[in-house]
C-alpha cells in the first residue's frame, strides 16, 4: 500500500481521534492482551533496562548540583576594613561603621554562623595590574608614608576621594577578599559568597581613584577569573545607585564581559554627571551591546521598578550571554532611607534580585559591597542578600507591585538602545497605549507574613502513592498515560537522593464535598459509579467523552491525586514545608466542571486553588496557576475565567486551534471575562518546535512580569512535561535544564510557596529527568547551564509572545515596554530556527531542485520546499482523503489532509526516493505532519506504534511525473531521542533489505533491529518485531519499506545523524547508491 509504512508496533483502528487518546475498541489482535497493573509493570522493564545508562549520566550530573557537594555560602570580612577612614572629616559618609553595622546585623539575624568564613588576603601587585596601570599602583602605594597634609592635598586632586596611610593596604585587602571568593566559587568549594569590604571600587579607573574608590574590586575579579580560571564569559551586575563608570571604561571594548548598571541619572544631573552613563552607550567594536546602562530619571524608584528592569532587560540578555560567573557590585544606596540615593528599594527586593542572579552561571555568584550610606538600611539589605545566598525563600513584596511610568520609559529606552544586539530583546514590539485598565490597589496587597517562612532552613515536601498506578486502560496497554509514569518519576527521585532530602507528605483521598468545590454533583456521582461498573460499561462510558479511559479504580485514583495535592498545600500554607511536589495521576487540567476530558477526571490544580482559598479562610487568597503542559488547560481556564483572585497563565501548543483540545478558547485573545478580564493569559504557540529559548522568552517578557504584578499568595504549577524533548505527543524540545530555570524563576513569587503538580508528559525518561530537575531546584540546587549557544527565540514564538503582550498590556503595566517603530524597522530580520514562512506569506526560499540535480536531500531541504504551503485550511474531501467516522458525540474537530504538488528529489537522505524507472518506495523520510495516511483502497489511517492516535494534522504530497504521480505521506520525526545509544555499529556484512523475517520467513513488511540487526516482520504480518523489541529490550528499528526509523519507547519516528550509517547502508542495498553525506 503506497501510504507510508506503518510502524511495527502500530495498532490499526477504524477511527482517528484526538492526539490525546480517545479509547476505542482495539483490533482483534489486541483483545485478550490484558491491561491490569501487573501487565503494565511488566512493560516497564523494557524502559528501565534501556535507560540505565541515561539514569547514571543524569544522576552524576544532578548530584553535582546538590547543596551538599558545595559547602555553602562564603563570607569574607576583617577588622582591617575599619582602618580606612577620613582623617579630616570624621563624619564622612563612607565610614568604618558601614561594615561593622553590617556584621552586627548578620549576627542579630543569626546568619553569620550559617556562612563559611573566608579569610581575606592582600591582592598582589600583579593582580592589581589586571585593571590598573603600574604608575597608578605605585602612586597609591606611596601614600603609606605620606603625612595627613600630603594625603589631603593628593585627595583633593580627584573627585570625591580621601586617602589614609593604611588605604593602600586596606584596598589591596578588599581586592584580595573578592579574589578569595572567586577562587572558592569557581573550584566548587563554595556555592557563592559575599565580601563585606571597603573601600568600594566600581568608580576606580585604570589610572586614578574616583568616588570613594581606590582599586576596582569587581573589575579585577573579572579579569582574575578569566586569567586564573579560564572563564570566558563574566557578567557584572551593578545595582549601586551611582553609575560604575570605572567598570564601564575598563570593559566597554571587551565582548567577554557583560556589564549591566541600573542607576540614578536624571539626565546627567546626578553624580557622576557623565553623558556616558546614559543608555545610548552600549559598548564599542566587538563589544557593542555588552555595556548596558539603565538610567533612572526620577527619585523614589520602587521594588517593582527594579524587578521589572531585571525581568525585561537583564535576565533575557544574561540568558542569551550565558555567563560562567556573575559578579555583583553590590551598593545599597538605592535602599529606602539612604540619604544619597533617595530611592525606595526594600531588603525584600534585594533578596529577590539576588535570587534571580542565582539562576545564572549554575549559581556561581559573588557579591562585593560597594556603596550604601544609611547604616541600618544597608545592613538589612546585605542581610537579605546573604539570606538569599544561603537558600532562604524569597519574601513577599509590598505594594506597589506595578512599575512606574518613569521606570517603563527608562526601560523602554534601554531596550531600544540594545535592540539590534540581542535577539532575546527583539521579542518586544511595543504595545499601544489604548484601552488601558486601572485596577484598585486592593488587589495587590501583600501576603500575610505569619505563614511565610523566609528562614534559611527551607524544606521541600513530596507526596506520592503508588496506589495511583491502579488507574489503567483495560483496552490499550500502550496508552501514553500509563501507570509507570509516576513510578518512573518517583524512582528517579530516589536514585538521585531527592526523596531523602524531601519531607514526605502523606497522601489522602479527597472527599466528595471537596471535589464539589469545582465539579458538579452529577459529575462526581457518575465518576463514583465507575467503581462498580463492568468493563463493557466502563468502555462505553469512556467513549462518551473526549480522550478518556476508565477502570474500577479510576475514581479512587483521581480522589487520591486531588487529596494528595490538598495535603501538600496544607503543609505549605501552615509553614511545615516551604514548597512541594506532587507526583500524581491521573492528570487534571482538562477536566471540566461537569465532564472528564483529555485523560483527566477531576481538575486537580483548580481544586487545589479553591481548597487553599477555603482553608486559608481567605476567599480572595491570590493564586497563580501556571500551566506549562503542552496542551491548553481548558478546564482550568473555564473554572476561573471570571475570577480575579486566580491568575491562570498557560503556555501551550495551539497551532491555530488544530492541536488538542482544538478550541479557540486557547487563543491569546481569551483574556477572561467580567472582573476576571486580564487574569487569563494564553501564550499560544502556533508553528515551530518550541524549546528552552522560547519558553524562557515567554517567562521573561510575559509570565514573570504579570505574575509579579499580580503578587500571588500561592503558586500552583500544572506541570505537564509533554513539551519536553522526546515527548511523543508534544513534539517540542524543552530540556530538563529548561524546566529547572522556569522553576527557579517562579520561586521568587508568593514567598516561595509553590506546589508543582504533575500533569501530562509521556516519554518516561523526559518526564523523570525534568521533574527531578524541578525538585532539585525547589530544594535549593542552582539550575544547570542551558545548551550553548542558546538559539534565538523562534519567529513563531516571537509572534505569539507579541500577541499576548498586545492583548494584556491594557491590564498589566509591566508589559508596557514601548519600542519605536523606527528601531524595530532598522533591525534586520534575524535568522530563525524554523524554515517555514508564516501562513499566507510568500516564501522566499528556493524550491526543491528537480530530480537529478546535485543537492543534499535532507530534512531541512524538504522543509524549505514546503515553506509556503498552507496546511491549516480544510479543503473538501478529495480522492485519497481520510474518511473520518464519528466515534462519539463529543469528539474533537478534526482536520482533513490537503493535496499539494511539489517537485520531489530523486532520493533523500533516508533513502525514501526511488531511482528513475523504479517502483516508488513507500514514502519520503518522515518530516512533518501526522502519521502516515492511506491511499485509495487502503485500510483506514494507522495510529501510532503503540495504538494511540497521532496528531491529526497530515499532509499529502503528490509527486512529480518522474516519481509516478503517486501520493506520499509525510510525518514529523523527532530530531533526537534518549534511546539513540541503543544503535550499535553495522555488522561487517552490512544490511540486506531483501532478507526475510527470521521467525516466519515473510518478506511482506520487514524491519531490522538497530541493536542486534535481526530482521523481523511488522505488526500487520505476524508482529515478530514487536515481540523482539519487548523481549530483547531493543527499541530502535528501521523499516525496509521506506528506511524510516521508529523508537518504541518514544513512540515516534526519529531523524538523527546517529542513524545515518544504517540508513545509508540500507539505501545502498535497496537502490545501489549511497545518499549524500549528512549535513
Amino acid at each position: 500500500m503506497p501510504s507510508g509504512s506503518v510502524p511495527p508496533g502500530s495498532g490499526l483502528k477504524s477511527v482517528r481521534r484526538s492526539p490525546r487518546l480517545s479509547p476505542q475498541a482495539a483490533s482483534e489482535k489486541q483483545k485478550g492482551r490484558g491491561g491490569d497493573l501487573q501487565e503494565v509493570k511488566r512493560r516497564g522493564k523494557m524502559e528501565r533496562s534501556r535507560e540505565e545508562q541515561q539514569e547514571e549520566e543524569l544522576s552524576s550530573r544532578l548530584k553535582t548540583l546538590d547543596l551538599c557537594s558545595r559547602s555553602g555560602t562564603g563570607l569574607v570580612y576583617s577588622e582591617i576594613f575599619t582602618r580606612h577612614q577620613n582623617l579630616w572629616d570624621l563624619s564622612h559618609a563612607e565610614s568604618p561603621d558601614r561594615v561593622t553595622s553590617i556584621m552586627s546585623e548578620l549576627r542579630r539575624q543569626e546568619l553569620l554562623g550559617l556562612c563559611v568564613t573566608v579569610e581575606p588576603r592582600e591582592a598582589t601587585e600583579e593582580e592589581l595590574l589586571l585593571a590598573h596601570r603600574k604608575h597608578y599602583v605605585d602612586a597609591m602605594k606611596a601614600t603609606q608614608t605620606m603625612t595627613q597634609a600630603e594625603l589631603q592635598s593628593l585627595s583633593d586632586r580627584y573627585d570625591s576621594v580621601y586617602l589614609h596611610p593604611e588605604s593602600f593596604q586596606v584596598s589591596a585587602m578588599a581586592v584580595g577578599s573578592v579574589l578569595q571568593l572567586v577562587d572558592r566559587v569557581l573550584t566548587s568549594e563554595l556555592r557563592n559568597g559575599f565580601a563585606v569590604i571597603r573601600p568600594p571600587g566600581h568608580h576606580a579607573q585604570a589610572d586614578q581613584p574616583n568616588g570613594f574608590c581606590m582599586f576596582n574590586n569587581v573589575a579585577i575579579a573579572a579579569r582574575y577569573a578569566q586569567k586564573r580560571h579560564a572563564v570566558s564569559r563574566v557578567l557584572i551586575v551593578d545595582w549601586d545607585v551611582h553609575h560604575g563608570q570605572g567598570i564601564q571604561y575598563l570593559f566597554q571594548e571587551d565582548p567577554s564581559v557583560l556589564y549591566f548598571s541600573v542607576h540614578r541619572y536624571e539626565g546627567g544631573s546626578f553624580w557622576p554627571h557623565l553623558p556616558e552613563s546614559d543608555c545610548s552607550f552600549v559598548g564599542s567594536g566587538r563589544a557593542e551591546g555588552r555595556n548596558i546602562n539603565l538610567p533612572w530619571n526620577k527619585t523614589g524608584m520602587s521594588d517593582a521598578d527594579y524587578i521589572t528592569a531585571f525581568q525585561q532587560v537583564l535576565l533575557p540578555v544574561a540568558c542569551e550571554f550565558q555567563p560562567q560567573l556573575v559578579l555583583v557590585a553590590a551598593g545599597f544606596d538605592a535602599a529606602a532611607g539612604d540619604p544619597k540615593g533617595q530611592m525606595c528599594v526594600s531588603p525584600q527586593c534585594f533578596h529577590i534580585l539576588t535570587h534571580m542572579l542565582m539562576g545564572l552561571a549554575e549559581g556561581r555568584l559573588v557579591l562585593a559591597l560597594e556603596g550604601g550610606y544609611d547604616l541600618q538600611a544597608t545592613a538589612e539589605a546585605v542581610a537579605a542578600c546573604v539570606r538569599a545566598l544561603l537558600g532562604g525563600a524569597c519574601p513577599p513584596l509590598s505594594p506597589p507591585t506595578a512599575p512606574s511610568d518613569s521606570a517603563l520609559q527608562s526601560i523602554s529606552q534601554t531596550v531600544s538602545a540594545l535592540y539590534p544586539h540581542w535577539a532575546s530583546l527583539q521579542v518586544l514590539a511595543g504595545p499601544g497605549a489604548e484601552g488601558r485598565v486601572t485596577r484598585a490597589a486592593a488587589n495587590h496587597r501583600s501576603p500575610a507574613l505569619a505563614s511565610i517562612n523566609t528562614s534559611v532552613a527551607r524544606t521541600t515536601g513530596l507526596v506520592y502513592d503508588e496506589k495511583m498506578m491502579e488507574h489503567v486502560n483495560l483496552w490499550d496497554r500502550h496508552h501514553p498515560e500509563q501507570p509507570q509514569r509516576i513510578f518512573k518519576i518517583f524512582s528517579r527521585h530516589q536514585q538521585l537522593g531527592l526523596v531523602d532530602r524531601c519531607h514526605r507528605i502523606p497522601a489522602r483521598l479527597a472527599t466528595e464535598e471537596e471535589l464539589a468545590l469545582c465539579h458538579s454533583l452529577q459529575h462526581i456521582k457518575q465518576m463514583k459509579a465507575t467503581a462498580e461498573m463492568k468493563p463493557r460499561d466502563l468502555h462505553k462510558l469512556g467513549n462518551e467523552f473526549t480522550s478518556i479511559f476508565l477502570s474500577n479504580q479510576s475514581f479512587q485514583c483521581a480522589q487520591l491525586a486531588a487529596g494528595s495535592c490538598f495535603s501538600a498545600v496544607d503543609s505549605i500554607l501552615t509553614g511545615q514545608v516551604s514548597n512541594a511536589v506532587a507526583i500524581v495521576r491521573p492528570p487534571g487540567h482538562h477536566a471540566e466542571k461537569d465532564a472528564p476530558c483529555g485523560f483527566c477526571l477531576f481538575n486537580t490544580a483548580a481544586l487545589t486553588a479553591r481548597y487553599a482559598q477555603k482553608n486559608s479562610h481567605d476567599p480572595q487568597l491570590r493564586v497563580l496557576i501556571l500551566d506549562w503542559d503542552v496542551h491548553h488547560g481548558n478546564g482550568t481556564q473555564h473554572m476561573f475565567e471570571d475570577a480575579d483572585s486566580v491568575l491562570y497563565i498557560s503556555l501551550h501548543r495551539y497551532d491555530k486551534g488544530t492541536f488538542f483540545p482544538f478550541s479557540e478558547d486557547a487563543a491569546p485573545d481569551r483574556v477572561g471575562v467580567a472582573k476576571g478580564a486580564g487574569y487569563n493569559v494564553n501564550v499560544a504557540w502556533s508553528g515551530g518546535r518550541m524549546g528552552d529559548s522560547d519558553y524562557l522568552a515567554a517567562f521573561h517578557h510575559v509570565v514573570m512580569p504579570i505574575a509579579t504584578e499580580f503578587n500571588p499568595d500561592l503558586v500552583l504549577v500544572s506541570a505537564g512535561f509533554d513539551a519536553a524533548r522526546g515527548d511523543p505527543l508534544g513534539g517540542y524540545n524543552v530540556t530538563p535544564e529548561g524546566y529547572a530555570h522556569l522553576t527557579h524563576m517562579l520561586m521568587s513569587l508568593a514567598g516561595g510557596r509553590i506546589l508543582i503538580i504533575l500533569e501530562g508528559g509521556y516519554n518516561l525518561t523526559s518526564i523523570s529527568d525534568s521533574m527531578a530537575m524541578c525538585t532539585g531546584v525547589l530544594l535549593g540546587d542552582p539550575p544547570p547551564s542551558l545548551v550553548m549557544p542558546l538559539p534565538p527565540p523562534h519567529h513563531y514564538a516571537v509572534a505569539a509572545i507579541g500577541e499576548v503582550i498586545r492583548q494584556h498590556a491594557p491590564y498589566w503595566r509591566s508589559l508596557r515596554i514601548d519600542i519605536p517603530e523606527s528601531v524595530r524597522a532598522a533591525v534586520l530580520t534575524p535568522k530563525h530556527r524554523g524554515k517555514r514562512s508564516s501562513q499566507g506569506r510568500k516564501s522566499n526560499k528556493a524550491p526543491l531542485p528537480a530530480a537529478g540535480e546535485e543537492t543534499e536531500h535532507s530534512l531541512e531541504q524538504l522543509m524549505q520546499g514546503l515553506a509556503s504551503l498552507d496546511i491549516h485550511q480544510t479543503p473538501p474531501l478529495v480522492k485519497g482523503d481520510i474518511k473520518s467516522e464519528s466515534g462519539n458525540s463529543q469528539s474533537a474537530e478534526r482536520m482533513q489532509p490537503q493535496n499539494v504538488t511539489v517537485a520531489a528529489p530523486q532520493s533523500d537522505q533516508a533513502g525514501a526516493g526511488p531511482e528513475k524507472g523504479e517502483e516508488p518506495s513507500v514514502g519520503a523520510e518522515p518530516v512533518m505532519g501526522a502519521g502516515a495516511g492511506p491511499s485509495e483502497g487502503a485500510e483506514p489511517a494507522a495510529e501510532g506504534a503503540c495504538g494511540w492516535s497521532k496528531p491529526q494534522v497530515s499532509l499529502e504530497l503528490t509527486c512529480s511525473a518522474e516519481m509516478g504521480g503517486d501520493t506520499l505521506y509525510v510525518v514529523d520525526p523527532l530530531p533526537w531521542c534518549p534511546h539513540l545509544d541503543a544503535v550499535k555499529p553495522l555488522p561487517h556484512s552490512g544490511i540486506d533489505v531483501f532478507q526475510p523475517c527470521g521467525d516466519c520467513g515473510s518478506d511482506a513488511e520487514n524491519w531490522i533491529c538497530l541493536t542486534c540487526y535481526q530482521v523481523c516482520c511488522g505488526r500487520y504480518v505476524n508482529e515478530h518485531m514487536v515481540t523482539h523489541g519487548a523481549v530483547m529490550e531493543h527499541p530502535m528499528v528501521l523499516s525496509f519499506a521506506d528506511l524510516s526509523v521508529w523508537c518504541y519507547l518514544c513512540e515516534s519516528y526519529i531523524h538523527h545523524q546517529v542513524l545515518f550509517e544504517a540508513k545509508n547502508a540500507a539505501h545502498l542495498a535497496k537502490f545501489g547508491e549511497e545518499v549524500p553525506p549528512w549535513s
